[in-house]
């Protein structure tokens, strides 16, 4: 973070400390989840970027789209939260984001963007989808949001309809927005991507709109491997599994509902031309066996996988199969030794880790820091953005590692650390690409 940003934030918070949500009169502070830290620690990537940061929350609608509750076809509603290359010669202070936790708790997390700021109408800059899990919501990775922002890029989170903390009864009825949710990852992804790309709108002046790239984290993850042509091949073992339904007439009917392939085509499916990297975030759906194979091997689209070699939830066997089987020749497998499945969301708020496991397991990483996991995820995500989607080729060499990043050979002497970072902070990871699939050959 930037001594710039630093300012802004400190800023930020002198003049607003205490924010109001809609109607309420119970205070909720605005908390600073990203105190200072020496870029001596830092991948070099994680640096924020020379842009200052705007920010929008638009309302956009996905007309006639299937409706599980009322089996009917209905309007689609989504919440964007956008971050773009902003113009700040008219705007100063930073805003920030409200949310509630599993349990209906609210929190305020102070932000680095400027509300509503005028966009920079310099450059065009690519579209990034950005794509939270089950559940979740549009700024649980805000930190990457900003960066990508800072460092000229458009970044749309999605709110996902029937997929959110807000909506969905976590402690008594966890699973209501489920099989919408296996419906409409992907439908909503190419959806956003289609609004800023194909039509006029919010910064459609400032798109690039031959260049985009989608990130999804856990059910994000789930729906980014199809987007890019990783087709749904669900049985009905799983179909059965997933809805509770034994009738085989409906089992089929919905079988034959989700297995739908790039964004929600049922024949011959074609991967949208201006994806140009995929990067899925301890993706859901491996352990199931939920993608074709075939399909899987169809891929081209570069792509980044990043897991836990522990994940409880989405399975580290089941993402490593998706990597295995995915044809890109530019395909990438970081992952964080020790870690389970939150990989990708901010730190804890102080409600989260004051209300129980409900809350702060949406969060709560056992042996590792949140804000080391953010870090790293911003350096190699930039990266893969740099790379692929703005064919920078200098910075392709962050992709280019050894298996280990732990410093020591197979003889226990000591090695350079990774490209980008300081010496002894590449630890506990390991990295694969097409050619270091198996370890044996590591460097």
């Amino acid at each position: 973070m930037t001594t710039y940003t630093l300012k802004r934030i400190k800023k930020a918070v002198l003049f607003s400390a205490i924010a109001f949500y809609g109607n309420t009169t119970q205070a909720v502070e605005i908390e600073q989840l990203y105190p200072p830290l020496t870029s001596e620690v830092l991948p070099e990537l994680a640096a924020s970027g020379t842009h200052a940061i705007g920010v929008k929350t638009l309302q956009v609608i996905n007309p006639q789209q299937f409706d599980p509750q009322s089996q009917t076809h209905k309007d689609r509603p989504l919440t964007l939260e956008v971050w773009y290359p902003a113009n700040i010669s008219s705007h100063t202070t930073l805003t920030h984001y409200h949310n509630v936790t599993r349990s209906g708790k609210a929190f305020n997390l102070q932000a680095a963007a400027m509300r509503d700021a005028p966009a920079d109408t310099a450059k065009k800059y690519p579209v990034i989808v950005l794509s939270h899990g089950y559940t979740g919501y549009r700024t649980i990775m805000y930190y990457l949001g900003e960066h990508l922002a800072s460092h000229g890029y458009i970044v749309a989170a999605i709110d996902h309809t029937d997929s959110t903390n807000a909506e969905i009864d976590f402690k008594h009825a966890p699973f209501a927005g489920f099989f919408s949710t296996l419906l409409n990852r992907s439908k909503d992804q190419q959806f956003v991507l289609n609004y800023f790309n194909k039509q006029a709108g919010f910064l459609s002046e400032q798109v690039d709109s031959n260049n985009s790239a989608i990130i999804g984290y856990s059910m994000g993850g789930y729906g980014a491997i199809n987007t890019v042509g990783g087709c749904y091949d669900f049985n009905s073992k799983t179909v059965t599994q997933f809805t509770g339904l034994t009738e085989s007439k409906k089992i089929k009917q919905i079988q034959q509902l989700l297995n739908s392939c790039a964004g929600g085509q049922y024949s011959e499916a074609t991967v949208d031309k201006s994806i140009k990297a995929m990067v899925a975030l301890a993706p859901w759906g491996g352990q199931y066996e939920v993608f074709a194979k075939t399909a899987l091997k169809n891929i081209s689209v570069p792509s980044l996988y990043i897991a836990g070699d522990l994940d409880d939830i989405s399975g580290y066997k089941g993402i490593k199969g998706i990597y295995n089987n995915t044809g890109s020749k530019s395909k990438y497998l970081l992952t964080y030794k020790n870690a389970r499945h939150n990989i990708a969301v901010h730190p804890a708020t102080a409600i989260a880790m004051r209300t129980g496991e409900l809350d702060l397991g949406h969060y709560y990483e056992p042996s590792w820091s949140t804000r080391t996991l953010n870090e790293t995820n911003k350096h190699f995500i930039l990266a893969m953005m740099d790379c692929h989607v703005k064919k920078i080729s200098t910075q392709c060499r962050y992709l280019n590692l050894p298996f280990s990043g732990d410093q020591l050979d197979h003889n226990g002497m000591p090695t350079p650390a990774w490209t980008g970072f300081d010496n002894r902070f590449s630890t506990g990871m390991t990295w694969q690409t097409s050619s270091t699939n198996n370890p044996a050959i590591s460097h």
